[in-house]
């Protein structure tokens, strides 16, 4: 099988500033200010076409920043990710303009994806039916609760079809008939080839959907592989965490974005 994603040594960082001013004075002196972030740090694997990877970590990991470098929506500061195809990111709200209506969106975002107007027509009626939006359709996206509109984002992103598909946290919200659809579209996609990246707190979900799993503790990787090997250990690790002070997991958080960076890992 061929390579779909290749990320090599990705690192995000971001800078932590107390005050309005230090920011200001770091763009403009040569002395840095403000606090140097590492959401990601030296992030590397490969994803096969049709893998189903999932990522788990506690909050404040890095899944979500990682699902957004991967998709494009945000640039690394470091590194590489080469993507074989169109990449396509769903979670709540992502991509959609609250002043907008549903149907507003659904055009805006195909068009931006290079779809005609003809082929957006032809498109239109099944996201509609598959987001179960009815009347809402053509009301403001501001005025959705977050399961309108996480079923709005679900259902244009898989309408497009695109070669890679990432799912962040998207299945948590709305109810369980929605949730389950949503898994059959998956699988569908699944049956075609299509490699997809999925993030939940739902191990039940990472269990049924997921065949391997990347672990990141505080944006490094902890532990990479199939899906059987690394939830068990990720399980006893979360047992061992809620078992923590407050303080015991701030030491925890401190000493793991101390750590050096692993090595490349490989799925």
């Amino acid at each position: 099988m061929s390579k779909s994603v290749i990320v090599k040594n990705v690192t995000k960082k971001y800078k932590l500033y107390k005050k309005t001013s230090e920011k200001l004075l770091d763009i403009i002196l040569p002395k840095s200010y403000g606090e140097d972030f590492y959401a990601l740090r030296d992030i590397s694997f490969e994803a096969e076409e049709g893998d189903i990877i999932g990522f788990v970590g506690v909050n404040g990991s890095g899944k979500s920043t990682l699902s957004n470098v991967i998709a494009g929506v945000i640039p690394q500061t470091e590194g590489t990710i080469d993507i074989k195809g169109q990449a396509s990111l769903i979670a709540v709200s992502a991509g959609l303009n609250n002043q907008l209506t549903g149907r507003e969106n659904i055009e805006l975002k195909c068009l931006m994806l290079g779809f005609s107007k003809k082929e957006i027509k032809e498109l239109e009626s099944d996201i509609i039916e598959f987001a179960e939006l009815d009347k809402f359709i053509d009301q403001p996206v501001k005025s959705y609760s977050s399961g309108m509109k996480s079923r709005l984002g679900f259902s244009i992103s898989v309408h497009t079809d695109p070669d890679v598909l990432i799912i962040d946290e998207a299945l948590s919200v709305g109810d369980k008939a929605f949730a389950d659809k949503c898994l059959d579209k998956m699988n569908e996609f699944k049956s075609r080839g299509k490699t997809m990246f999925f993030i939940s707190h739902s191990i039940g979900q990472m269990k049924q959907f997921c065949e391997k799993a990347v672990w990141l503790e505080f944006g490094q990787i902890r532990m990479i592989g199939s899906i059987n090997e690394v939830i068990p250990e990720y399980e006893k690790f979360l047992n061992e965490y809620k078992l923590m002070s407050a303080q015991e997991k701030k030491d925890f958080r401190d000493k793991a974005l101390q750590r050096q960076s692993e090595p490349m890992l490989s799925l």
